[in-house]
């Protein structure tokens, strides 16, 4: 006996899907280019000096500290700005800023968050949108790190949790790429067969994070940790982390 095929999910209006594809486009200005997260120094101590070494590297480093941390925060985070749940935001953008292991690792986050709030400030001054401009006053108040300045950009879309987890991620892989382009260094072809990788597997990554409890979450990566360190006094470098 035939069975009807389930009928497909509803399209993402153009507005939300603009906006998800903005966000995830390297040209966002909040200064993603400048950081490697440990991949700079990978390639001096940790041996990623080709391309499947630095393909290895990011997708251990997208299942093992971005899909159990920051996509997993992410997604919790969408909820509770679309909640008006400010305490829950708070205690995201704490445990964040409380489990960067190194200096330079917190000042990312809280750069390119404080760099993600400014733009959105100006994008809905622009649109004279009071209550989003009211939200962004208190993500600027936090202070804001960028897992939950991202999580707010894309609460005013209505996109569901997996489409934003999945903007979020791609818009990481696309920068830490470029940063293997210029750190390993590899050509642009070997960058998109990496590319092609890591995005064949950023679905499972994303059904992961959305999964987590809070007890679940973690950024335990200790060798990113000390490579990070030594990052911090590494004696000729490119990136910011």
């Amino acid at each position: 006996m035939a069975h009807d095929a389930p009928a497909p999910p509803p399209a993402l209006p153009a507005a939300s899907l603009l906006q998800l594809i903005w966000l995830a486009s390297p040209a966002l200005p909040v200064g993603g280019f400048s950081y490697s997260e440990g991949l700079e120094i990978a390639v001096e101590r940790a041996g990623v000096t080709t391309e499947a070494a630095a393909a290895e590297w990011l997708q251990e480093q997208l299942h093992l500290t971005q899909a159990r941390g920051d996509m997993a925060v992410v997604h919790q985070a969408l909820a509770a700005w679309r909640a008006g749940d400010a305490q829950r935001v708070r205690a995201l953008n704490d445990w964040v800023r409380h489990t960067r292991e190194t200096s330079e690792l917190r000042l990312q986050t809280e750069q390119m968050g404080r760099s993600l709030a400014d733009w959105l400030r100006n994008q809905h001054r622009h649109a004279g949108d009071a209550e989003a401009l009211a939200d962004v006053a208190r993500l600027a108040a936090l202070p804001p790190t960028y897992p939950v300045a991202f999580a707010l950009a894309a609460a005013r879309t209505e996109a569901r949790s997996d489409d934003v987890l999945l903007a979020y991620a791609f818009g990481w892989a696309e920068n830490m790429v470029q940063a293997a382009l210029k750190a390993v260094p590899l050509g642009q072809s070997a960058g998109q067969r990496i590319l092609a990788q890591l995005a064949s597997t950023l679905p499972r990554a994303v059904a992961h994070a959305i999964q987590l409890p809070d007890a679940d979450r973690q950024a335990f990566s200790p060798m990113l940790a000390v490579l990070s360190a030594q990052h911090e006094t590494q004696y000729s470098r490119l990136f910011r982390s």
